[in-house]
C-alpha cells in the first residue's frame, strides 16, 4: 500500500514523502478499513512542524480522521460488519488503515459522501463538545465564531443552527462570506472590510454574544472578548493567529467565563463520550442538518500540497484527500 510519511520535522511540502509499505492487519478489538477519504486539520500541519501540544513521533503520517469501507474485523469486534461504510477517528494518509473499533462509526451514505464523512470526526466532535459539553448552549443564544469558514468553524455554524442558536460568523473575503451564507447564516462579518468588528458584532447580537467559539486566538481573541455578554462563555479552541494574553480584570468586570476546549484530552479521560457525540452528529447528518462543506478535494498524490495549502490558509471549508 501507499502511505505518506515524514522522517523529520518541517513544513508539510518539505518533509512529507509518498512511500510503499505492507498493509496493516487488524488485531484484537481492531478494524481494517480500505481508505476512501482522509480529512486534514491544522493540527496535522503543526504536528508536521513539531509545534503541536502533543509531541510528534517520527516517522509521522498526517490525517486524524478517515472514511472508508470495513474490509476485516479483529477478534472480539461486535456491532460492525465487513462492507460497512464508516467514519474513523484516527487512521490517516494510508491506502489501508486499522483503528480501534470504538473509534469507528457507520455513517448515513444517503446523506454523506465518503469525503464528507471524513470531515466529521475531529471538526464536528470538537464543535459538539465545545457547544454542548463546555458551553451548554441554549436555543436562542448568540454564538460568535471566529475563523468561521474553516473546517471547525463551519462545523460549529451547522451545530449552532441545529441547536436553535443564532450564529455570527467572522470570515475574511467574499468567497468565505458566501460559503457561510450558503449554510443559512444571516449574520456575517468580513474582517477584511471591517477590521475593527467589535461594534458590528455587538449590534448584531443585541449588546453582546452569549457564546464565542474562538479558533483563531491572537488579535481575534482580543476583539472577541470585547464582544462578550454578561455571563457569556468564551471558548478557547485554537491559536492559528497566535496565543493571546487574557486580561483577568476584563473577565471579572463583564462576568464571562473563559473555557478551555481540549476535545482530544477529554476523550482520554472519558473514552465512551465519543460514541455519544458521534451518535448525535450522525443523527443530525441523517436529518440533513450536518453536511460538511468541502474545499475541492485533493488527490491522494497531492496530499503534501493539501497540507501546505492548509498551512498557508488558502483553504476554506474542509480540506479532504480522496482515494
Amino acid at each position: 500500500m501507499r502511505i505518506w510519511r515524514s522522517h523529520e520535522l518541517g513544513n508539510p511540502l518539505d518533509v512529507l514523502a509518498l512511500e510503499e509499505d505492507d498493509a496493516p492487519e487488524p488485531g484484537p478489538g481492531q478494524v481494517q478499513i480500505e481508505t476512501r477519504a482522509v480529512g486534514l486539520t491544522f493540527p496535522d500541519v503543526l504536528s508536521c512542524r513539531g509545534e503541536y501540544q502533543v509531541p510528534t513521533r517520527l516517522p509521522y503520517t498526517p490525517g486524524g480522521e478517515t472514511a472508508g469501507t470495513v474490509t476485516a474485523l479483529g477478534e472480539g469486534v461486535d456491532g460492525l460488519e465487513v462492507g460497512a461504510a464508516v467514519a474513523v477517528l484516527g487512521g490517516g494518509l494510508r491506502e489501508v488503515n486499522v483503528a480501534a473499533a470504538g473509534s469507528v462509526f457507520p455513517y448515513p451514505t444517503d446523506s454523506l459522501s465518503p469525503a464528507q464523512a471524513a470531515a466529521v470526526p475531529v471538526n464536528y466532535g470538537t464543535a459538539w463538545y465545545a457547544l454542548h459539553d463546555r458551553a451548554r448552549v441554549q436555543a436562542g443564544e448568540t454564538v460568535l465564531i471566529t475563523g468561521a469558514a474553516g473546517g471547525t468553524g463551519t462545523a460549529c455554524l451547522q451545530l449552532a443552527l441545529a441547536a436553535g442558536a443564532v450564529p455570527i460568523a467572522v470570515v475574511g473575503g467574499d468567497e468565505k462570506a458566501g460559503l457561510v451564507r450558503s449554510l443559512g447564516v444571516e449574520h456575517v462579518v468580513d474582517h477584511r472590510e471591517t477590521p475593527d468588528w467589535v461594534d458590528t458584532v455587538r449590534s448584531m447580537s443585541g449588546g453582546g454574544v452569549d457564546v464565542c467559539f474562538d479558533a483563531v486566538g491572537g488579535d481575534a481573541y482580543q476583539k472577541a472578548r470585547r464582544c462578550m455578554a454578561w455571563d457569556g462563555r468564551l471558548l478557547i479552541i485554537g491559536f492559528v493567529g497566535g496565543i493571546a494574553d487574557a486580561p483577568t480584570n476584563h473577565i471579572l468586570l463583564k462576568n464571562y467565563s473563559v473555557v478551555g476546549v481540549h476535545w482530544g484530552a477529554s476523550l482520554m479521560r472519558d473514552p465512551s463520550a465519543i460514541a455519544r457525540q458521534m451518535g448525535e452528529v450522525m443523527a443530525l447528518a441523517e436529518q440533513g442538518a450536518v453536511s460538511p462543506p468541502l474545499y475541492p478535494p485533493f488527490a491522494f498524490e497531492d496530499a503534501a500540497q493539501a497540507l501546505q495549502d492548509l498551512a498557508d490558509r488558502k483553504v476554506y471549508g474542509k480540506a479532504v484527500v480522496e482515494l
